[in-house]
């Protein structure tokens, strides 16, 4: 619904079954196992990925997909993961039955006819099939928050040999926006491993100092660690300047000067909601005025947003309606958060008031520097920096961070989250790593990590 006190922003609240990316359930589908996972030791779980077998993933889809759309609407949306005619760019069509995934689609990729004169010039495309597994008439299912979905059955496949994705039974983001996590992260990961570029779950920021020299880092955290804070900083030291390229994925290629260019493939920002205020990013807050979907968030009264983090901006006496429909006030306590911990805003990059010049540039922005990071409040030096490429790429492969809201995970467990990417791997991560090693070639600029 809308929400009365911005300029065509809406809010959407969803079931509470369905509220995070589901690493469980979510696969990657090869021929032969190690293509996608690594050799682990017997009786241990890896973490790096998760198999399944092509004949298992056949019964499985064959189980969920036959009428799933029954009575509904299908989308098709053509749409384009980076600038559009960019040497970098490549290209998607997502068929869905969520009104929710077009709009967000919308805002998160360039969504145009005009990707598909490209599709046909390149006779190629990443082929996505999204639907909430809930086909009408759904007698005897509770449909809750006006949002159906189908948790018990959800499944986020990916077959990076056919370069197709098919989810079915969630409308979350991190398993309904397709062009997001799963293309441009999973898929895209193997395309780029396979053509000789990266695809990685960073940041693209740039920094100016009072001398007027430029220059652009690519920062990996994992999810709800802070890259769109960063990405959006604003810095306290006098003369330094900040802008923003992206704020959660990076595709990069060496050009024939050897300087390593960098596009954000997406067109929006997917961010967590929590914490976000006018001291933590100004300028996040300020891109969510207008034109943004709001999930799982609180809503007040008089038809403005509400999280955890904001209310230093609302009297205590506001009244306000939590994500999961209860009444209450801005400064009552409630035995759970008024917003989930999860909850995000969807905006459109070009809101953002310290958005790069460049940021659509097709070719990219040549990158300097490379950091690693992550939730470890003890333990290990606050900021560190490799000696060479191969010690940067060890210390890349070693970040660990605790587990946050973004997935499915409970509690403060530190999990191994090597680049940022362990639920992102899309192959084997002895290959992935092989993959980084082979970047450092004679007559390339090597960015500093």
């Amino acid at each position: 619904r809308r929400l009365a006190a911005y300029e065509n922003n809406f809010i959407c609240c969803t079931d509470p079954k369905d509220v995070a990316r589901v690493e469980s359930k979510t696969f990657i589908c090869t021929p032969d196992r190690f293509q996608t996972v690594p050799h682990v030791a017997e009786g241990v779980k890896g973490i790096l990925g998760q198999w399944i077998s092509p004949k298992d993933l056949d019964e499985s889809l064959r189980d969920r997909f036959p009428g799933c759309m029954n009575d509904r609407t299908l989308y098709v949306i053509p749409f384009s993961m980076g600038p559009i005619g960019s040497p970098l760019a490549k290209y998607g069509i997502q068929i869905t039955d969520s009104q929710y995934v077009v709009l967000c689609m919308r805002i998160m990729t360039r969504m145009s006819l005009k990707v598909l004169d490209y599709i046909k010039e390149q006779n190629a495309f990443v082929r996505c099939l999204h639907s909430i597994g809930l086909p009408l008439p759904h007698e005897g299912v509770k449909v809750i928050n006006n949002w159906p979905c189908n948790p018990e059955k959800t499944i986020i496949s990916h077959i990076p040999d056919d370069r197709l994705i098919m989810s079915f039974g969630s409308g979350y983001g991190g398993n309904s926006l397709l062009g997001k996590k799963c293309f441009a992260l999973r898929i895209a990961s193997r395309i780029a491993y396979d053509e000789g570029w990266m695809a990685e779950h960073m940041l693209i920021m740039s920094v100016t100092n009072p001398k007027g020299e430029e220059k652009f880092v690519c920062a990996a955290f994992p999810s709800a660690c802070g890259k769109t804070n960063m990405a959006m900083l604003t810095p306290s030291l006098p003369g330094w300047k900040v802008m923003c390229v992206g704020d959660d994925i990076a595709w990069m290629r060496f050009n024939d000067k050897g300087e390593l260019r960098a596009i954000n493939p997406e067109a929006g920002f997917f961010g967590v909601a929590p914490g976000t205020n006018h001291k933590t990013n100004p300028n996040a807050l300020e891109c969510c005025m207008k034109n943004s979907v709001l999930t799982n968030v609180a809503e007040t009264d008089d038809g403005r947003f509400f999280w955890e983090g904001l209310e230093s901006e609302y009297k205590t006496e506001t009244k306000l309606t939590t994500w999961l429909g209860e009444k209450t006030t801005v400064g009552a306590k409630t035995a759970t958060p008024k917003a989930h911990p999860n909850s995000r805003f969807c905006c459109p990059a070009s809101q953002c008031p310290i958005i790069h010049p460049k940021w659509e540039d097709p070719a990219g922005v040549p990158v300097s520097v490379f950091m690693f990071g992550g939730r470890r409040p003890e333990g290990i030096p606050l900021v560190y920096e490799a000696r060479t490429w191969k010690h940067g790429v060890m210390i890349g492969a070693q970040v660990k961070s605790e587990a946050t809201a973004a997935a499915e995970f409970k509690g403060r467990q530190v999990m191994h989250d090597p680049m940022a990417m362990r639920p992102f791997m899309g192959y084997n991560f002895g290959k992935y790593l092989e993959h980084w090693l082979s970047m450092e070639k004679p007559g390339r600029h090597m960015p500093r990590i």
